[in-house]
């Protein structure tokens, strides 16, 4: 019968689809990532006193930033539910607004977090000289995370509409912002001497409050919710909650990565200089491919919307496979430019040819990492889209604790190869979980029961 025939634009489609939507989302990430390296270099020109500063913030400051906007990306489900109701207004507003309420509350923790760093540093045993030239810098932060939270509801809100061009349009404004404005405030210009790390955090704060602008804008004028008010109004716990229990294991997934990755660049320092040296730059390497699942997997979500809602199952999974796809295409593609242009790209990172040679020695392993990375990736998000997160924690929770268990002992004995080799072991089994569980909890969709025929 028609009415059991799959539903939706075929799997060619929904790959360019997906592909199309992806694109905007990746170069925002991307720009952003560079933003950041402006920021380290400029620091790094005034003081070393203030870079070591810096770094000891971001410490605490980057997985804070990376746990709010996973908690945020739990309202994208909800969200894309209406990206084809143009006249649904009524039925989206509460939803952005509990969302918001969501940000504030995960931002306010983060915020605590980045603002404690002075306490962290010195509990952690950080050199007072170091310590003494924090200053404000973490508090400007902390403000910094609190904006930010606000600014990732809105984003994830115009990703689950399928809104990627205007996220793009204010993350790009914003990190333009900030390029300009730490190398004015940090170094200073003309007779104007710069503030140095107060200055770098005003860059910061001021570009996450251009892009929360200018997101909420995007919100008001491109989208159903146009002309209507998006203040807070009354939270509803229960609707709150409702979304803090898709976001908040993604949440506790980001913090789970970076503590064990933050334990293998540990156990890299602990073999020698060089390797702790080629592990950093394998990593730099591998975010900027990783980045591009990150975004396939966003673009991914509210495609899977009406096929959740509707309770299609074959196009729900349809969806998640395409995805998949594009994401290994598009890490494919990075990673052969990467081979094609490796001599100019490591020489980025580093002119000591012994280095040089190291990284290219480990690079088919790293490339490994990072495609079972990606479509791990994008099964999670896959299971975002469905709203059931909390699967991707468990086999997060298990993979990565493994992997931290056996880091140092496996880095001791076979050193940076045999490390990136359980990083790529722990990964490949993280798609089998991933893959494994989305397939199963996708089969317990239901079909909405059609409405009793008027008499």
């Amino acid at each position: 019968m028609a009415e059991n025939k799959p539903s939706g634009p075929g799997g060619e489609k929904k790959t360019r689809q997906i592909a199309g939507a992806a694109l905007p989302l990746y170069l925002t990430m991307i720009a952003s990532s560079a933003a950041s390296l402006v920021d380290t270099a400029v620091l790094g020109r005034h003081a070393t006193a203030s870079l070591a500063a810096f770094a000891v913030t971001l410490a605490v400051f980057s997985p804070a930033t990376a746990a709010v906007s996973g908690a945020m990306r739990g309202v994208m489900p909800f969200v894309a539910t209406y990206k084809d109701n143009a006249d649904d207004a009524d039925g989206l507003l509460p939803v952005l607004r509990n969302g918001m309420w969501l940000g504030i509350c995960v931002g306010l923790l983060g915020a605590a977090a980045v603002a404690s760093v002075p306490l962290i540093g010195r509990a952690g045993g950080v050199p007072q000289s170091t310590l003494d030239e924090l200053g404000v810098f973490p508090y400007i932060l902390a403000c910094s995370v609190l904006v930010m939270s606000i600014a990732a509801t809105a984003t994830s809100t115009l990703v689950g509409l399928g809104k990627g061009k205007a996220v793009m349009r204010s993350g790009m404004t914003g990190t333009g912002a900030a390029v300009v404005l730490s190398l004015i405030l940090v170094g200073g210009v003309g007779s104007f001497e710069g503030f140095g790390l107060p200055g770098a955090g005003i860059a910061m704060l001021t570009s996450s409050v251009i892009n929360a602008s200018l997101a909420h804008v995007q919100l008001r004028r491109d989208t159903v919710l146009a002309g209507r008010s998006l203040r807070l109004g009354r939270p509803h716990p229960r609707e709150v909650l409702k979304l803090a229990a898709v976001g908040i294991p993604l949440a506790a997934t980001v913090l789970i990565k970076f503590a064990v990755l933050g334990v293998l660049a540990f156990s890299a320092a602990r073999v020698n200089t060089d390797s702790a040296a080629v592990h950093s730059i394998s990593l730099s390497l591998v975010n900027l491919m990783f980045t591009a699942a990150v975004a396939v997997g966003q673009a991914t979500v509210p495609l899977m919307a009406a096929h959740v809602k509707t309770g299609d199952v074959q196009e729900v999974r349809r969806s998640a496979h395409a995805g998949v796809l594009v994401a290994l295409g598009a890490v494919c593609g990075l990673a052969l430019l990467l081979v094609v242009a490796r001599t100019p790209v490591i020489s980025l990172f580093t002119k000591d040819t012994g280095l040089h040679d190291k990284v290219l020695d480990l690079l088919p392993i790293v490339l490994l990492a990072v495609l079972a990375d990606a479509a791990q990736a994008v099964f999670g998000f896959g299971l975002i889209g469905i709203k059931r997160t909390v699967p991707s924690l468990v086999i997060f929770a298990i993979c990565y604790g493994l992997l931290a268990l056996v880091a140092l002992p496996v880095g001791a004995a076979g050193g940076l190869k045999a490390l990136w080799l359980s990083l790529a072991g722990a990964n490949l089994l993280l798609v089998a979980g991933q893959a494994f569980f989305f397939q199963r909890r996708s089969g317990s969709l239901t079909r909405p029961e059609p409405a009793p025929a008027s008499a």
